[in-house]
Parts: C-alpha cells; structure tokens; sequence
C-alpha cells in the first residue's frame, strides 16, 4: 500500500517538475495589437464592436450537450444482447430513459428548446 503512496508522490513531483521546466524554459509571449485583434481575410476589422451574443443559443447548446451526453451513456445498455438482460438491469434502463424523456418534458414546458433569433 506504501508503494501505491510513494509512486503517487513522485508521479506529482515529476508532474510539477516538469511544468515549471517548461514555464522557465519556454519562450514569453507578449501581448500586441495584430495577436489581440481578430483576424477577417487578412484585412483590418471593419466593426470595432461586437456582435452580441444569443443566450438562448448558448442555453440550447448547453442543452443538446446534456443530453448528447445522456445518449452515450444509453449505449451500453443498447449494446448488450437481449438475452444477457437481467430485470435489475432492464429496471435501471428504464428509470434512466424516464428520468431523460422527464428532463426534456421540463426543458420542453420552459421554453428553452424554442428557437429565437
């Protein structure tokens, strides 16, 4: 068990070793105007300002993030065969699909899945 505790320990010391290796040792990075400005075609920007952004598109986003996510974590159960599923398993995949469908029912009656320009 020591062992697991030391090698821990230098797995840690060797990570920030390196780290501050590369800090002392890479080359600094200043800040200018072309880095800082944005970049259209070569030319100069013609808008100074930004356009603003959507929250609602950032909140859809976030949104089929959620459940992109959930998706994936439906494949293993989809990927198994029908006569390795035990009722336990079936259960926990049909809580999980009602928790899903639950949560975009909610998203649903927010009003955040609504598209607005």
């Amino acid at each position: 068990m020591m062992v697991f505790f030391y090698v821990a320990i230098m797995v840690i010391f060797l990570f920030f070793f390196v780290l501050s290796i590369g800090w002392l040792l890479g080359a600094r990075s200043y800040k200018s105007w072309g880095k800082s400005s944005s970049f259209e075609c070569g030319f100069d920007a013609f808008n100074e300002h930004r356009l603003p952004f959507s929250f609602r598109f950032f909140l859809l986003s976030v949104v089929f993030l959620v459940f992109d996510v959930e998706v994936v974590l439906l494949y293993p159960f989809v990927s198994l065969g029908v006569g390795e599923v035990d009722m336990g398993t079936s259960l926990c995949f049909y809580i999980f699909l009602f928790i899903l469908f639950v949560g975009l029912l909610h998203e649903w009656s927010e009003g955040s899945l609504d598209w607005m320009v």
